[in-house]
């Protein structure tokens, strides 16, 4: 009876042993199903980042040639700032000359009018007139 007893005891150890091992198991793969759903919840806050700061360049993008357009813009409406400049510098510089040459001409004329015309004799005739014009 001593060998039924003994074999028994083992069979009974065996299956407790047995049980042991389902339920080291089963928590082994209750805390791998948890660890996996954290893991996953993280995924997607991470994937929640990613997308707006995806967003967010987008927008940081349309924004900077927005301000690239605008400062093309400023640089054409300065250019031709300039441009006018120099042309009203070149327009002044213009009316000058005109002006010197209309008094020097003007003085010219005068100056040839007032002159007296002498004839072949020495004798004072009047004065010459210039007629070209």
């Amino acid at each position: 009876m001593a060998v039924a007893s003994l074999s028994g005891s083992q069979a009974g150890g065996s299956a407790l042993w047995g049980q042991i091992q389902q339920q080291q198991a089963q928590r082994n793969a209750d805390q791998a199903e948890q660890r996996a759903r954290a893991l996953a919840a993280s995924a997607r806050d991470a994937q929640s980042v990613a997308d707006r700061a995806q967003e967010n360049a987008r927008s940081l993008k349309v924004e900077s040639n927005q301000a690239q357009g605008e400062a093309s813009q400023a640089r054409r409406g300065l250019a031709g700032m300039s441009s006018l400049g120099e042309v009203q510098a070149q327009l002044s510089d213009l009316r000058e000359q005109i002006s010197t040459v209309l008094k020097s001409e003007s003085t010219t004329t005068t100056a040839a009018s007032s002159t007296p015309v002498v004839n072949s004799f020495g004798q004072q005739t009047g004065t010459l007139v210039n007629v070209t014009a």
